[in-house]
């Protein structure tokens, strides 16, 4: 079976409309022609069972009674020759028994199969007949029994004459009514065969040029298919072909910005750390402060390249949403204020967290560096003794995490750059990346980020960084409150 399938997979939807046709016609046509063999045999016999008839009636009239009363019996003189005016031709021959008023042989062959059936209780005729099918001599033939009145000056009764008929003309009559159907049946079938073959090969021509056309097309072009001409139930296929073609558009473009961004900005921290290298070889500076100056530098370069990776690997999930497990967020932002609790502290912030419970569907690794980023961005920019809260609540079908510090706040320059790549700040401080993480990561899951000054008396007061995430799951996970 399992072959069977894979053989029907590699089928051509030429050949499966072919076949999908072709059998269930075909079967119909046996079928049919099963029962117009049947049918054609009855009419046959239906057309022949009148001429037994006519030769029984035909030996009824040779008849004759011989004796009287309980004396009587009958008498009968049919020469073979009687019958063969009812011989159609030399496919066919008669046989004939008579049988007295007690059942005795009075004439024909003897050995011919008795009657054992009953007259139907309707029958086709007027006359007193049955006719079956029976086998003689080990040749199938057709039987009547005609039950005739005989009556003569001296006495009367009841004579029973068989008549059988072989059935070689009848069968030869059939089958060549069955022959001229299949020949007809045949021609049916191939003119099916090919206008199926016609209209599907004039169907699928816009299939083969779109498949020409996507042949000769660049390796590098990622342009939407133009198919104007194609079925309307074809442009389904059409539509998600270029959708995917779209994304993967959009992913080369990420790959190719991706590399000429890590290109440019690594180039920077590998040129300083090639000049302390040399300065610490000849001897500029002291050993000590050169190791802490490459420190400085390969912490900066790493940080950089994994800010760009998590940029990267939050593009790749924006086009890979499925399957995803269900997390607590609540969990999340709980660790994350832990991780960072020594740079709270340094600051000597007044730091205030408030969660519930949060499912979303996302990779942990996504959740941890969204809420990083946004956490330690507040802790670097709220003054030291200020206050910095937390506040994760859901509303409706979402989750909102609310990062509220008293920092300056953003410029107007600062907002119109806000989550572009290598946008730093006012001091240049940072790669420039963390916001832009922070945006691809909500956008691959489906929600909102916003960065708004929180005004006091007409002054800015801090900076509001609000998230947005659609829930997932039931609601009633454990989270924390502090």
């Amino acid at each position: 079976m399992t072959e069977f399938r894979q053989r029907l997979a590699g089928l051509s939807m030429r050949a499966r409309l072919l076949w999908g046709i072709l059998l269930p016609v075909g079967l119909i046509v046996a079928i049919n022609t099963v029962s117009l063999y049947r049918d054609t045999l009855r009419a046959v016999d239906t057309a022949y069972d009148r001429t037994l008839l006519a030769s029984a009636k035909a030996i009824g009239e040779l008849l004759g009674v011989d004796g009287s009363g309980e004396q009587a019996r009958l008498v009968a003189a049919v020469p073979y020759a009687a019958l063969e005016a009812f011989e159609t031709d030399s496919r066919s021959r008669l046989y004939f028994r008579v049988l007295g008023f007690k059942g005795e042989m009075v004439s024909g062959y003897d050995d011919l199969p008795a009657w054992q059936g009953k007259l139907p209780d309707q029958g086709a005729y007027p006359a007193l007949v049955d006719f079956y099918d029976d086998s003689f001599r080990g040749e199938p033939v057709r039987m009547a029994v005609l039950l005739q009145p005989v009556s003569g000056q001296t006495g009367m009764g009841l004579a029973t004459i068989q008549v059988a008929e072989t059935l070689a003309l009848r069968r030869s009559l059939a089958r060549q009514v069955l022959l001229h159907t299949l020949w007809r049946q045949a021609a049916l079938l191939g003119v099916i065969a090919i206008v199926v073959w016609a209209v599907v090969q004039r169907a699928t021509r816009p299939v083969r040029a779109l498949s020409a056309a996507l042949r000769e097309r660049d390796a590098d072009d990622l342009s939407p298919l133009q198919a104007p001409d194609m079925p309307a139930e074809l442009a389904p296929l059409i539509v998600a072909t270029n959708d995917a073609l779209a994304r993967q558009a959009r992913l080369l473009e990420h790959q190719k910005r991706f590399v000429r961004d890590a290109s440019h900005q690594l180039r920077t921290p590998l040129a300083v750390l090639k000049v302390q290298v040399q300065s610490a070889r000849q001897g500029d500076v002291e050993p000590q402060q050169a190791l802490a100056e490459i420190d400085t530098t390969v912490a900066r370069a790493t940080q950089l390249a994994t800010q760009m990776l998590a940029l990267a690997r939050a593009e790749q999930m924006r086009q890979q949403r499925d399957d995803m497990p269900v997390l607590d967020w609540a969990d999340i932002v709980r660790a994350m204020a832990l991780d960072l609790a020594p740079l709270i502290a340094k600051q000597g912030l007044d730091f205030d967290i408030h969660t519930e419970p949060a499912p979303i569907a996302s990779h942990e690794w996504a959740l941890r560096e969204l809420t990083r980023n946004l956490l330690h961005n507040a802790i670097q920019h709220t003054p030291p003794g200020s206050r910095l809260a937390i506040t994760l609540d859901t509303e409706g079908p979402h989750a909102r995490l609310l990062i509220a510090d008293d920092g300056p706040g953003l410029t107007d320059v600062q907002q119109q750059r806000l989550f572009l790549p290598f946008a730093t700040g006012e001091g240049g401080s940072g790669s420039g990346l963390g916001l832009a993480i922070c945006q691809a990561l909500v956008q691959s899951l489906g929600g909102q980020i916003t960065l708004r000054n929180r005004l006091a008396q007409g002054r800015i007061a801090g900076l509001d960084a609000r998230v947005e995430l659609p829930l997932s799951g039931p609601a009633g996970m454990p989270g924390g409150q502090g």
